[in-house]
C-alpha cells in the first residue's frame, strides 16, 4: 500500500506545461541563449545549467543594478519560465531585487522527467550558479517558493545556516495532505515541509488565498504557525491558488517584507560555529529585530479584495492575466481517482 501510495503521489505530482511554453534560440551577433517569444532584454541572462543527477536545466538570471538582496524563485507546478519570465523581470524590477527562477527537470526545455530528488537537485544547481557565477553570498538570498515549489525551497532552507529570509507562496505541508487529510507523516510522503519548517532559522514570510481550492489554506497557516522566525503573513481574503498576484497586497506586501530583510543586518543570523553566549546574545538581538518589525507592521488578515490593478501594479497583474498563469493539477484534482 505505501509503495503504491507512494508512486500515486509521485505521478501526480507534477504537471510541467505540454508542450512547453518556449524554445531556446542562441543569438548569432552575441552568442547568448534566448528564450522565444519574450522581449529580451539586456539585463536578463539565460542559462544552461548541470545537475548532480545527470539533467541540463533552463534558468534565468534577471539583473537589478539597485538589488542587495538577490531572490531563487522556484515556480509553482502548471507553469514553465516562458510563462514566468515576465512576472519574473517585473517583481526583480519593483522589488528591487536579483531574480533567479529555473525549470525543473521535465519543465520547458529542461532535461529529464520531474521527480521530488530531481527538484532539489535542480534548487542546488541554480543556487550554485548564483554562488559561483554572480558572486552571490548566502546571507543575501532570500529562497521564494510557490506551491510545488515550497518542496525544494524548504529542502534548501533547511541547509542554509546564513539564508537571509523565505517566501513561502500557498505552499503545501507535504504532497500526501494535499490529498488526504492525515495527520501523521509516512515514509513514502513527498516534500515534506511540515518537518522542515521548523529547522528554517531565518524570517519566514507565507502568503496563502483563504479561498485556495488547490491547496487548502489551512496548508499556509499551519506552516506560518511553526516558523521558528515568523513575519507577518499574508492572509487574501478569497484568494485562490492562482490569482494571488491579481491582489494589490500581495505586491506591497512583498516590498514592506523585502524592505524588512535589508535592514536586518545578516550578522545577526545565529549560525553554526559560534558560541553559546553569543549565541543567546545573537537570539535575543534577532528577536528585538523582530518584534520590532512586528509593532512597525502589526499582524492582520488581509480583508482587502481584488480590485483593479493600477501604478506599478498594473503591469504585474496584466503578465498573470495575459499567460492564463494558473498552478493548479497540483495533485489534489486527481484525488478521485486515487
Amino acid at each position: 500500500m505505501g509503495t503504491a501510495t507512494s508512486s500515486m503521489a509521485a505521478k501526480f505530482a507534477f504537471f510541467p506545461p505540454n508542450p512547453p511554453s518556449y524554445t531556446i534560440t542562441v543569438d548569432e551577433a552575441t552568442g547568448k541563449l534566448r528564450i522565444s517569444d519574450v522581449q529580451q532584454k539586456d539585463d536578463v541572462d539565460v542559462l544552461k545549467l548541470s545537475t548532480k543527477k545527470g539533467n541540463e536545466i533552463v534558468a534565468i538570471y534577471v539583473k537589478n543594478p539597485l538589488a542587495s538582496l538577490t531572490v531563487l524563485y522556484s515556480h509553482g507546478n502548471a507553469a514553465d519560465l516562458g510563462q514566468m519570465y515576465h512576472i519574473f523581470t517585473e517583481l526583480s524590477l519593483h522589488l528591487n531585487v536579483n531574480l533567479m527562477g529555473y525549470d525543473y527537470s521535465g519543465y520547458g526545455q529542461s532535461s529529464g522527467k520531474p521527480s521530488e530528488q530531481d527538484t532539489y537537485a535542480d534548487i542546488d544547481a541554480a543556487y550554485m550558479c548564483l554562488e559561483e557565477t554572480y558572486g552571490v553570498k548566502e546571507e543575501d538570498v532570500i529562497l521564494y517558493g510557490q506551491s510545488v515549489g515550497s518542496g525544494p525551497t524548504l529542502e534548501l532552507a533547511t541547509r542554509l545556516s546564513q539564508l537571509r529570509a523565505v517566501i513561502l507562496h500557498s505552499p503545501i505541508l507535504s504532497g500526501l495532505r494535499v490529498m488526504y487529510p492525515v495527520k501523521k507523516t509516512f515514509w513514502f510522503d513527498i516534500y515534506k515541509n511540515i518537518d522542515k519548517i521548523p529547522l528554517v532559522n531565518c524570517p519566514v514570510l507565507v502568503i496563502h488565498g483563504t479561498e485556495d481550492e488547490v491547496v487548502d489554506f489551512s496548508h499556509g497557516k499551519q506552516l506560518w504557525e511553526l516558523c521558528k522566525e515568523k513575519y507577518e503573513p499574508l492572509w487574501l481574503k478569497g484568494g485562490s491558488h492562482c490569482n494571488l498576484e491579481l491582489y494589490p497586497e500581495y505586491l506591497r506586501h512583498l516590498r514592506k517584507f523585502i524592505s524588512a530583510i535589508e535592514k536586518m543586518p545578516p550578522h545577526l543570523r545565529n549560525g553554526p560555529g559560534q558560541s553559546t553566549d553569543k549565541g543567546r546574545a545573537s537570539t535575543e538581538r534577532r528577536e528585538k529585530s523582530r518584534k520590532s518589525i512586528d509593532r512597525s507592521a502589526k499582524a492582520r488578515n488581509s480583508t482587502d479584495q481584488p480590485e483593479k490593478a493600477r501604478n506599478s501594479f498594473d503591469r504585474l497583474g496584466d503578465m498573470v492575466r495575459s499567460v492564463g498563469l494558473c498552478n493548479v493539477d497540483c495533485l489534489k484534482p486527481t484525488a478521485s481517482e486515487a
